[in-house]
């Protein structure tokens, strides 16, 4: 189930937002650190209270629209199938976000001096690929399930 009106947008948009958010945090402590640690998911609590409210304002004002409007060209809604337009938005969404965020992470926690853009490309080309997956086949079903079930039980 997808949101109805602009107050379950905003909750969806958290909810998601949450999700991506501490998912790539933990991706990317594991990646400076050397792999998974047991440390790492309560470590990504410190971030996400910087980047979580960062994502959802991004989304809100600028990426859901976008990723919509870029989605629109590929599928169109009313004719291909629902799950198609779900996709397409969720990889806009991701090819939107993904640089968007990675630059923000850029800015706050990685100290690239005068090898900024490097260390941003790179650290976008890094999450990329677990963004999109993680998106696809885990956050995006997930959120989308549980808002549903919990859009049910209101009603």
């Amino acid at each position: 189930m997808l949101p109805q009106s602009k107050l379950q947008d905003v909750f969806f948009t958290a909810f998601m937002a949450f999700v991506m958010v501490y998912a790539m945090i933990c991706y990317n402590i594991s990646l400076s650190v050397g792999g998974l640690q047991n440390f790492v998911f309560l470590a990504a609590f410190n971030e996400v209270i910087i980047m979580w409210p960062i994502a959802v304002v991004l989304e809100l004002l600028f990426v859901g629209k976008l990723a919509q409007k870029l989605a629109f060209r590929f599928v169109t809604p009313g004719q291909d199938p629902m799950i198609m337009i779900v996709l397409a938005i969720s990889m806009m969404s991701v090819c939107l976000m993904c640089p968007l965020m990675s630059l923000a992470a850029t800015i706050l926690f990685k100290d690239a001096g005068s090898e900024f853009v490097a260390v941003w490309l790179q650290t976008t080309v890094f999450n990329f690929p677990m963004a999109l997956c993680w998106q696809i086949f885990f956050a995006g079903p997930l959120v989308r399930n549980v808002f549903g079930f919990i859009m049910k039980v209101k009603h």
